[in-house]
Formats: C-alpha cells, structure tokens, sequence
C-alpha cells in the first residue's frame, strides 16, 4: 500500500491556540479563548453503524475535538421484514444516548444529523424517530439519495487530486451503496458532481441474504457478476470506461469496507485512521487481501484486529461489491477515504469553502 501522508493542519495536545498551557508562541492568545470558540456537530445513523464528529473551526478547516462510533446494525433484519427491529432500536438508541451526552459536554453550538438508507426504507421508521427525538433529545432528519452523495462528496473532496478530470467515488454502506461521477480538473477544490447512483446493495442486506459467514468463491463471484450488471447503466451513460482508457479518472472509495483491506494490507496490530486515511491500494493488493479473508473461517476474520467478531460477517460482502466496482472500472489504484458525510455536513455548518474542507487538523 502506498501511502501519500495529506497535510492536516496539526495541533498537538497542549499547542492549540488560546490554551493557557504550551500555546503557540506569539499568539497573543487569551487564557480560556477555547472555550468560548463555536462547536459543532454531525450525526450520521446508517444501516450498520452509528456516528459521530464534534469539532471547532480551525485555520480555514475544521478540528475534531471529539468522535464516537458504534456498529449498531439498524438494518438488521429490514430486507426480510420491511421494519427495524425492537433489538436494532434498542442498540442505536443506547448509541445515540452516547452521541449526545458527548454533544453536550462539548456545548454543541449547531448540529446536523441525518439518517440514511435502513430510516428511508423502513416502515416504522418515523416512530422511531420520534422515540429518538424523546429519549435523547435528538433530532435526525432523513436525507435522500442525492443530498446523500452531496455530502460524501464534501466531505472527500480533500482526497482528490490535481491532474485528472474525473474521479470516481463510491461508499460501500450497510444498506447502499453510492457511486459518484465527479469532474475533478483541479482537484478537491475543483470537484463537481456530474452524476449518481444509489445501489440499495450493501454489507449488510447483502450478508443476510446470502450468509455472510459462509459465502463460497462460487457466490462471490456471483454476486459481484450481478452487481456489475446493475452499474453497467452508471458506466455507459457517463463513459466512464473511455475515460479510464485515456488515463482520466482516479478512484477514491470511503467505506469501513475499504479503509478495513487497507488496514490489514498494512498489517496494523489496531485500526488506525491517521495511518490509513488518504493511503494508496494497488487492485493486486486488494485481491491479496480479499483471498486472504475468504480462506479465513469467521472466527479467523474476527480475530483479525482491523474487523474483530462485530464486522466479520460482513466484510466478505463488502469485498465483493468492491471487486465489482473494480472490475467494471480498472483504473488499477484506489485512494481510502476514512471520511465521508459527517465531515461534509460539518463543512456545511462551518461554510468551509463552499462546503468543502481545505484539509483536516489533527484533534483530540
């Protein structure tokens, strides 16, 4: 895996501006000016995991002073039954009591939080809306599709580089997977959407109607011949196959799907996003790690420090949605992106470039 380390906006414990202790050096800076600085928040509730950024405004980006995320399987048991379940209601509630007691220890200023595919899909999900909105205080809005794939978009945009026109950009969720087309001529500062697709395949559905645990090669591979199919339509409209050809296009995925390959290719005895985010993989690198983990038996994939027992019925799945994107489009190397739509809503709130970040600083 190659890595090309992003410049962030560094600010070690002890050296941000306006702390009384260790402050930068001819700052001027007064004591107890961090506390009065502004706050914000993001909450995105997806079919698998439940998250969360707080950060502060910091030199033209943004400062992440604190984060939470838990695997709270929304999703599960939704394709079979059209609903969420009591236990998944239980799990994300018990989380998003976690996510604002976090928010109001910070002194959350703004927040936006938004739910996705699982709360636009089930039929009970407005009850449990307001079950959420009663119990923690917390209001979640259901976004569609296209503000969906807005937000990722702003929130990755950093990640794309100078040099190419086009970038393909895709999310593998727990309940969808969306794929971008983005005219990239200078980069993040330069991207715009051109066009959208929301599959509504991803880990988890994906993994509960086919056995995530015991998904042979000969149903890997089927799954991803049927899911090539279902994006030929994205890749015909929009050429994208003509652009790879010419040497156009460059491939930045954000999805616990590919930062996870990432951080086993590394060989990380523990998940690290500072190591891993912006990080290179090579598509031979990727299918040295999916063999990898499919000659594994589950209890081999939950000992795997990047999954752990929580994922491990689910990264197979992942894989083979991610081998057909890769071989519908070869563009041969992929960027990892761990960051996506919480980092795009809070560019948001800031008014960060127009909603997206020149980089992100270093926090807590």
């Amino acid at each position: 895996m190659k890595t090309d380390q992003l410049t962030h906006n560094t600010s070690a414990k002890g050296t941000t501006k306006g702390s009384a202790k260790g402050r930068t050096k001819g700052s001027g800076a007064a004591k107890g000016e961090h506390q009065n600085r502004e706050t914000f928040g993001a909450i995105d509730l997806g079919t698998n995991n439940c998250r969360l950024l707080v950060a502060e405004p910091y030199q033209g980006a943004f400062k992440v002073v604190d984060a939470f995320s838990r695997i709270v399987r929304l999703g599960e048991g939704l394709e079979r039954h059209g609903r969420l379940s009591d236990e998944a209601m239980e799990r994300t509630l018990g989380a998003l009591r976690i996510c604002a007691s976090k928010m109001s220890r910070k002194k959350v200023l703004k927040a936006r939080n938004v739910a996705t595919e699982a709360c636009r899909r089930a039929a009970n999900c407005d009850e449990f809306l307001e079950r959420i909105r009663s119990e923690t205080g917390l209001t979640l809005e259901i976004i569609t599709t296209e503000e969906e794939a807005s937000l990722a978009l702003a929130g990755c945009a950093p990640l794309l580089r100078p040099g190419f026109e086009y970038g393909l950009v895709f999310d593998i969720g727990g309940g969808s997977t969306e794929i971008l087309w983005v005219e990239t001529p200078q980069g993040g500062a330069g991207a715009r959407l051109i066009d959208s697709l929301s599959l509504p395949i991803g880990v988890v559905n994906l993994s509960e109607i086919h056995g995530g645990d015991n998904i042979s090669k000969t149903e890997f591979d089927t799954i991803t011949g049927v899911i090539q199919a279902a994006i030929a339509g994205f890749g015909a409209r929009n050429g994208i196959s003509e652009a790879i050809a010419r040497g156009a296009v460059q491939m930045l995925g954000s999805s616990g799907t590919v930062t996870t390959l990432a951080g086993i290719h590394m060989g990380l005895p523990a998940y690290d996003r500072m190591r891993v985010d912006g990080g290179y993989l090579e598509f031979d690198e990727i299918d040295a790690v999916r063999d990898h983990l499919m000659a594994l038996d589950p209890k081999g994939r939950a000992k795997e420090p990047c999954i752990g027992e929580t994922r491990a019925d689910l990264v197979v799945a992942g894989c083979a949605i991610l081998e057909a994107i890769c071989l519908s489009w070869p563009v041969g190397q992929l960027r990892v992106a761990d960051r996506g739509l919480r980092e795009g809503i809070l560019c948001g709130l800031m008014g960060l470039d127009g909603g997206r970040p020149a980089g992100l600083a270093r926090g807590a």
